[in-house]
Order: structure tokens, then sequence, then C-alpha cells
């Protein structure tokens, strides 16, 4: 499509891992930002889903939060209290300002989030890492590798800046979404479960140190990702029965300020293996995880 920035790409020992699209060309309506997909294993299986017909604002793996001070830059309907979804022209835009680094294994930028009128809600520096994961997947398989996102939101010096969710604005059952959120994919039954508990309705809202989701690629290959790094007062956010998917939620029961003047810095991990592990696998290769920050 004329126009349309070519995706940057992330390799791990010479074989691409996932492509990151900069400035997708998108209806307002779907919460246009940057967003990686399609994400794979080293062994080849596709583990995100962009565009979906249920939900066509889940853009595989990206930053997306439905209220920044009363702007919907999730994409979808808005969820308004005591009247619930309603489609409102509240779509702002976090947009790609320039590049600090851009090489197979890091990618770094500028970008600004910004409201439906192109006012600057937020302006974030966000670098994103590929790397190997030492040792070996299951039964002696593929080596998995990991990603690390990391970002910094600064507030504009003369106002605070507010990130709300559907939970924040009055919708009930755990709809705390917003933040660093993946949408998988899985043409079988995929299921989550962390150290302590197992099934969606558990995960969800917890705070435990990983949550992990096995799935199964359109290719057929079983996979199992592997999440960590909730901030302070970040809760996870789960779904299975209706779609795969797992976040880092940011206001999953109170909205959360950004200060005028001041950041939120992030950093998530997501180890992306083939094969279904179990949770004394998940919990070795989370330690390694664990041990590198000077990866990213």
């Amino acid at each position: 499509m004329s126009g349309v920035a070519e995706p940057a790409r992330l390799l791990v020992d010479g074989t691409e891992v996932a492509r990151y699209v900069i400035d997708p060309k998108l209806d307002a309506r779907h919460g246009p930002r940057p967003y990686l997909h399609p994400v794979r294993t080293l062994g080849g299986t596709v583990v995100t889903d962009a565009l979906p017909a249920d939900h066509v604002w889940h853009l595989g793996a990206s930053l997306a939060v439905q209220d920044v001070n009363g702007s919907n830059l999730w994409g979808g309907r808005t969820y308004v209290r005591d009247v619930g979804y309603t489609w409102r022209a509240d779509h702002g835009v976090m947009a790609h300002t320039g590049w600090s680094e851009r090489s197979t294994q890091r990618l770094a930028h500028r970008l600004e989030w910004r409201d439906a009128r192109g006012s600057v809600l937020l302006t974030e520096c966000r670098r994103l890492t590929a790397a190997p994961l030492a040792g070996q997947g299951p039964a002696g398989g593929l080596p998995a590798w990991w990603l690390a996102v990391d970002y910094t939101l600064t507030a504009p010096a003369g106002q605070d800046v507010r990130l709300g969710s559907p939970a924040t604005n009055g919708r009930p059952g755990g709809a705390g979404y917003g933040g660093f959120f993946w949408r998988a994919v899985s043409t079988g039954p995929a299921s989550v479960f962390s150290a302590s508990a197992t099934g969606e309705e558990t995960v969800n809202g917890s705070a435990e140190p990983w949550v992990a989701l096995t799935g199964t690629g359109p290719d057929g290959g079983a996979y199992t990702l592997v999440f960590g790094g909730l901030g302070d007062g970040d809760r996870w956010f789960t779904r299975t029965a209706m779609y795969p998917g797992v976040g880092v939620a940011f206001a999953f029961e109170r909205p959360v300020t950004i200060a005028a003047g001041t950041e939120r810095r992030g950093r998530h991990t997501v180890i992306v293996a083939d094969g279904s592990l179990d949770p004394a696998a998940i919990a070795a290769m989370s330690a390694i995880v664990s041990r590198n920050p000077q990866v990213g």
C-alpha cells in the first residue's frame, strides 16, 4: 500500500521472530498505533493475531489504553458509565515521530500519544529488544527467545494525565484492560495459568510474578508465552474464553495519574517458546530472564 512504511524486523540468531508495524494506515476507530505482528517462535509458529474479526482493533502486541484523559487509544467502542459501550468520536493515535536506534536486535523510537484533534497527550520513548534464551525447550527442543519492552511515558508540563479503563469507568467483570496487550492466536483452546492459579477467572486481576498462555498456532504447532514485569499497581488482564490474550493492565481497579511533567516507566518481558511448557520449566526460564536486566 502506497505511503505505508515497511515494517521493522527483529531477528534472533539470524531467524526473523517479529515484525514491527510503525505507521499502520487504519480506520481511526481501530486505534492506530505501532504494533508487533506477526510474532513467531523460533520454530516458525505465529503467536499473535491482528485485525481479528471478533475485535478488529486488536493489533498483535502493542501498548494501548482505552481512556487517556477521555481519549480512546485502544480502539473500538468506549465504555461510558451508566450507558455501556458506545461508539464515540474520541479515538486518538500513537504516532511514531523518530528513530533512536534501528537494528535487527533492538528497535528504539519516539512517539506521541495524540487525541482526536491531534493534541499531544503524552510523549513516549520506547525500546524493543529480542534476545535468545539460554537452555533448551521441552524435551530438548528448540531454544526459546524473549522480548523486552521498555518505555517511558512523559506528561506535558502543564497537565496531569489520567489513565483509565472500562472497569474504572463502571464496567463490571474484571475488564480493567489497557496497557501492554498481547492478542494471541490459537486454533484450539488456549489456557492461561500462573505459579499458583489456573484459568482466566482466577488469573485475571492477579499480581503474580509471571503468567503463561499456551495455545496452538495456525500451523498446528503448540507454543507457550510467558509474561513478566508488572509495574507497581499493575495487574494481569487475561482472556481465553472469548479470545486468547494477556495484558499488563495499568488501571485495573482505579485510575492512574501521571502528574504534569513527570514520567511513568515500564519494562515488560515475554518469553516465546515452542511447545507446551510446565510451571517448572517456566520458572527456570523466568529466572534466566530476571538475571539479565541489561538486555534491552
